[in-house]
């Protein structure tokens, strides 16, 4: 949630969607996990958009929408929260760790394990990700010790 937007209680919004619908008047968000309606939309300069919502959010809050609304991320792409949890093991089976958060860095994303390693989310780093068995497998060479 952005700065505040004249003194109606609407605000601008940071951070986008690539569904510009999202913040149509009428949608529902997530306030910090609660639901909550816009009721006013608009596009301010610089497009981005400031919104009212039906009650009270405050500063700083984090807006969301549920998991099922979100669309298919397409082929070898994740949403953070489907990484998250995720056993990594090495080719060959060795475990390393399981996925405890997802950094945005400059250069690639960086799977940081519960066991202390960072692994570049890259294609010659993992080989696989498999949702339905809750593992990535990496390729050799990424996780050696030392």
């Amino acid at each position: 949630m952005g700065k505040p937007h004249g003194i109606d209680g609407s605000f601008f919004v940071d951070g986008g969607s690539a569904s510009p619908e999202r913040f149509a008047q009428g949608a529902t968000l997530l306030v910090d996990g609660a639901a909550a309606e816009i009721v006013g939309s608009k596009r301010a300069a610089g497009g981005r958009f400031v919104i009212k919502l039906d009650r009270d959010a405050p500063r700083g809050a984090t807006l969301a929408v549920r998991r099922e609304e979100l669309p298919d991320p397409g082929e070898d792409t994740y949403y953070v929260f489907q990484l998250v949890g995720l056993a990594v093991e090495e080719d060959g089976g060795r475990p390393l760790g399981v996925v405890a958060e997802v950094e945005n860095l400059p250069a690639n994303d960086v799977l940081v394990l519960d066991s202390g390693r960072l692994l570049p989310l890259v294609d010659a780093c993992v080989l696989d990700v498999d949702l339905a068995a809750g593992r990535v497998l990496v390729a050799r060479g990424f996780a050696d010790d030392g």
